[in-house]
């Protein structure tokens, strides 16, 4: 029997039921559903293979490479070094990108005055107020490592564990192995900055891509406008019950065809119909924040009333968290300081320091900190030679893989914590160098799984994570 012949056989066979035993489509779909292994939503059998410290994760995701010498990596000594050249000792024939690798290698110092905050004593530069209130509750790891040096492949490794686009990004990883706490929304959500002005810098989708994954692991972006999700109203003059007759057959024909072929994509495509269909009452509830108090707004600031704002993100992704989703991710661009250091960096900490603080504070008040892990960081770091003239106004600073900062907070991270250490010239990481498959193993144990076996089959290997390539856990961190 052909395909066709099987297609119009299942489809006459429905039309049957319906017509003699009051056949509910509502309820074809629900078998659907349970078919496909979609109703638990709870992941892997195997999964986890330990006790969880996190069960929710958010990415503050700086995209661009923020300045870990004007944020929080004090280097007090770079001043008697000011406009010399850096030793060839520190630098060790590293590679540079093109912008700088033909002029000469002049020490800038720090454009920014440091103190120390909490009981911690943690540093921060003076462009991160807001911070300062939060840092008891914060883990910096300042001996962060990449092996690249370009915005694209460093991000696709940070956010992937492989260089080259292709490989599941780490919210689908996770989609993939721990599955869902709400069936009305996706396992990942994407969170993108609605900039003041347009962005010099690309945001890819493999970012938050499924690589090789079935693509209903991929995370599903929101956009920043009118409509989160496009598509998800009913079209003028159609009957939402109509509508759910149509889905019902559609779902129909794409489970009589994966009955014949188990494309695993045809699978997928029956879920997010689905979840399209539940998502047109869930994501208006969620995006609209006229229910929050004023009390959020004024924590968040004043830009938290801006939709699409990395301030009004914040408040959504503590929302989605509450609501059960696995991974929430946000992207803030243009942290690229080539130039205009002094301006271009406190711009963008003023987007997001308040913000970002603001979302500890909440979700810890909110008994939610425990059990969320917070990850804020970029690609790399910067580089500690100034870019043009190193004492300008108009001075900056190249890309810089060899160290760089990042923090975590919540799910079974050691809150207080400082962690890693830098030469005298933040140039290398002097002291626990972490690579970003080190923090991708951690990651991973916080919300339970192993990296180790952790992996997926295709083309006959299997894939995990964190490659091939020795990582390590950074159980110093773990609380």
């Amino acid at each position: 029997m052909s395909d066709t012949t099987q297609l119009k056989t299942a489809i006459a066979r429905r039309l049957f039921l319906q017509k003699t035993a009051g056949f509910s489509l509502g309820s074809v779909a629900l078998e659907m559903l349970q078919a496909a292994g979609a109703e638990d939503g709870n992941g892997r059998d195997d999964l986890p293979h330990h006790r969880p410290r996190a069960r929710n994760v958010i990415f503050l995701t700086q995209s661009g490479g923020p300045s870990q010498i004007e944020l929080f990596d004090h280097k007090p000594q770079l001043r008697k070094w000011a406009g010399q050249e850096l030793p060839a000792s520190v630098r060790q024939g590293q590679r540079l990108t093109t912008m700088t690798a033909n002029q000469q290698q002049l020490i800038m110092p720090a454009r920014t005055r440091f103190g120390t905050y909490g009981q911690s004593g943690a540093t921060l530069g003076e462009w991160l107020p807001y911070h300062r209130a939060v840092v008891d509750d914060l883990c910096f790891v300042k001996s962060m490592v990449t092996d690249q040096i370009n915005h694209a492949p460093a991000m696709t490794k940070m956010l992937t564990g492989h260089q080259i686009p292709g490989r599941p990004s780490l919210g689908a990883w996770a989609s993939y192995g721990l599955g869902t706490e709400n069936r009305n929304l996706p396992d990942y959500l994407v969170l993108i900055s609605r900039m003041k002005r347009s962005s010099d810098q690309p945001l890819y989708d493999h970012y938050w891509g499924s690589g090789f994954l079935p693509s209903g692991y991929q995370g599903v972006k929101l956009r920043n406008s009118r409509d989160p999700v496009l598509y998800l109203r009913d079209p003028e003059g159609l009957p939402r019950q109509l509508r759910r007759g149509m889905l019902d057959a559609i779902g129909e024909l794409n489970q009589t065809r994966y009955e014949v072929t188990g494309d695993p994509e045809i699978e997928t495509r029956i879920k997010q119909y689905e979840m399209a269909w539940r998502m047109q009452t869930s994501i208006p509830e969620l995006t609209d924040l006229s229910d929050e108090p004023e009390s959020t707004f004024e924590l968040y600031g004043p830009d938290s009333r801006r939709p699409g704002s990395y301030a009004a993100n914040c408040v959504l992704a503590r929302r989605l968290i509450e609501r059960g989703v696995r991974f929430v991710q946000l992207f803030h661009p243009d942290w690229d300081h080539h130039s205009r250091l002094s301006s271009w960096c406190v711009a963008r900490c003023r987007d997001t320091d308040q913000a970002s603080a603001a979302l500890i504070r909440d979700l810890k008040q909110r008994g939610l900190l425990d059990e969320t892990l917070v990850v804020w960081g970029g690609e790399f770091g910067r580089g500690v030679a100034g870019q043009g003239k190193w004492d300008s106004p108009e001075g900056g600073r190249d890309h810089h893989p060899r160290c760089f900062t990042i923090w975590l907070a919540g799910g079974g991270v050691r809150p207080g914590t400082t962690y890693g250490a830098t030469d005298e010239f933040s140039y290398n990481a002097a002291v626990n160098p972490v690579h970003v498959r080190d923090l991708h193993a951690t990651l991973l144990h916080l919300l339970g799984v192993d990296h180790q076996r952790f992996s997926y089959r295709f083309q006959g290997l299997d894939f995990r994570l964190t490659g091939v390539e020795e990582s390590r856990l950074v159980d110093a961190i773990v609380a």
